[in-house]
């Protein structure tokens, strides 16, 4: 039978090209901090809209209340809301980690006014993928956050847990550590920041990846073809984040060769 260490074990080659990407050694100023978090930032907004997507799902939102289907699952993904939708910043204060991230990219001086443009056109799920197609954000963008609300759309909740476990959580730790270890930075150029990645590290590792990963074997139990389609979603989704990788890398490299022949970046 199909199971976690399975889709694990398929997309371990997946892993290593994110894991091994040429971005991290590329972010080694504030400038690269900098660009990053404006390309990154979707996939943060997005990621919020496939954790409610799966709280929709599995929970009861509506009234009058029923109970859901499997409280098991229920627990798993109220417990990632909670900590994800109401975290606490540096000071104790609640806050999302979208909004966290916010935070850090004016501590930087990141363009913000993209990711609040998009959410301020999306009238609703119905033409999110439209108006995410139609904002002109970029290939690798447009196509990773497009297949987010492909799999929203589509309802399978097995699906988007996969996608939400080996796209996201149990991936995010190992990326956020390249990033904090490769920067040569001096980290006390933008605190926020560095307190946003050690948070997910330390949460998602700790606490919502071996939740998510319980939550996709509960989802999928016995059945073949749930585990093969998580497989191949958990791969996608990889190859979709591996996108956004190159495009960013792209865009630093392009910054350096401006900066390198005194052009503007």
């Amino acid at each position: 039978m199909s199971d976690i260490t399975t889709i694990k074990r398929a997309t371990a080659p997946l892993t290593r090209q994110l894991t091994d990407h040429r971005i991290y050694h590329l972010l080694n100023d504030v400038e690269g901090i900098r660009t990053f978090m404006e390309y990154h930032v979707f996939a943060v907004w997005d990621f919020m809209s496939l954790l409610k997507a799966l709280q929709r799902e599995l929970t009861c939102i509506t009234l009058p209340w029923k109970p859901s289907n499997n409280a098991k699952t229920a627990r798993f993904i109220n417990e990632i809301v909670l900590g994800e939708e109401t975290d606490i910043d540096r000071h104790g204060v609640p806050a999302s980690h979208f909004e966290l991230y916010l935070e850090a990219m004016d501590e930087v001086d990141a363009d913000t006014v993209p990711i609040i443009r998009l959410l301020g056109n999306i009238r609703g799920l119905a033409d999110a993928r439209d108006t995410l197609r139609a904002a002109d954000l970029g290939p690798g963008v447009t196509r990773f956050v497009d297949y987010t609300f492909e799999l929203i759309q589509e309802g399978a909740p097995h699906k988007i847990a996969a996608a939400f476990t080996f796209g996201r959580e149990s991936l995010i730790p190992e990326l956020f550590i390249e990033i904090l270890g490769q920067s040569t930075e001096d980290k006390a150029a933008f605190p926020r920041l560095v307190y946003y990645l050690e948070r997910h590290i330390e949460v998602d590792g700790d606490e919502h990846g071996p939740l998510s990963e319980a939550m996709v074997t509960e989802l999928c139990g016995t059945d073949e073809e749930k585990w093969a389609e998580a497989r191949a979603v958990a791969e996608e989704a990889l190859r979709r984040r591996i996108g956004l990788w190159d495009e960013i890398a792209g865009a630093l490299e392009a910054n350096s060769v401006a900066q390198a022949s005194g052009g503007t970046v």
